[in-house]
């Protein structure tokens, strides 16, 4: 489905981005004029020799950098903001799902190891984006967690409380980040693992069998994994 356009497509791109760098370096740049204007405003004052006092340019020196070094901290985080935004924008429109379900989502993944993608893709195929699903095995919520196992997690949860989006989610793949260590961070063999068992697939497995039943394609359907994943998400 093609992605709707608004008046703010561009600023979600590398324009945004190119012209946060630009102001940042024109912080940088005044900071080193101002720096310098004061210095030379200061000479002048006290007719001093125009060469400056070495430990005066060594001080405002490494005021600079720390000027500088904190300039660059700063355009980080706003680059790494942006691409939230973009990432939750770009999910909610793809997944026709409310912005602060995609944030959370993207968030909660993130926070539990996992790829934000591959979260919503779970979350697509095990319960449409539904809070209220419920399994005829017992599955609940977003990510069709079992009570047992999310109580292997939080023993005190209740069915009520596994019901809530963020409990939901964050149990959900906390269980696939586990399964994901348990398997070699082989990701097909998580997910059947998450839809299985994993007793069961270590079963299948040991006897020289095939666990595929078609529940990993679907999820992993469009997914592309990141680099870092051939070493584990995290």
């Amino acid at each position: 489905m093609k992605r709707p356009t608004d008046k703010y497509g561009e600023l979600r791109g590398g324009a945004a981005q190119r012209l946060l760098v630009r102001g940042g370096l024109l912080l940088v740049t005044a900071a080193v004029i101002g720096t310098l204007a004061g210095w030379t405003k200061r000479v002048r004052a006290t007719e001093e020799v125009a060469v400056p006092n070495a430990r005066l340019v060594a001080r405002e020196m490494g005021s600079l950098g720390s000027q500088l070094d904190g300039a660059r901290g700063e355009m980080a985080l706003i680059r790494l903001q942006l691409e939230r935004a973009n990432a939750i924008m770009e999910s909610s429109a793809k997944y026709q799902i409310p912005a602060d379900l995609a944030a959370a989502i993207y968030d909660i993944a993130l926070s539990e190891g996992i790829d934000p993608a591959l979260g919503f893709q779970l979350v697509k195929i095990e319960s449409s984006f539904k809070a209220g699903a419920r399994s005829s095995a017992g599955a609940i919520g977003y990510t069709q967690v079992q009570l047992a196992t999310a109580r292997f997690y939080d023993p005190s949860v209740t069915a009520k409380e596994l019901f809530a989006r963020d409990a939901n989610l964050r149990i959900g793949f906390r269980f696939l980040n586990d399964l994901l260590g348990k398997f070699n961070h082989d990701t097909q063999m998580a997910l059947l693992a998450n839809n299985r068992g994993p007793g069961k697939v270590s079963q299948i497995l040991a006897q020289g069998g095939d666990p595929a039943n078609g529940y990993a394609d679907a999820v992993l359907e469009g997914y592309h994994a990141p680099r870092s994943a051939e070493v584990g998400w995290r």
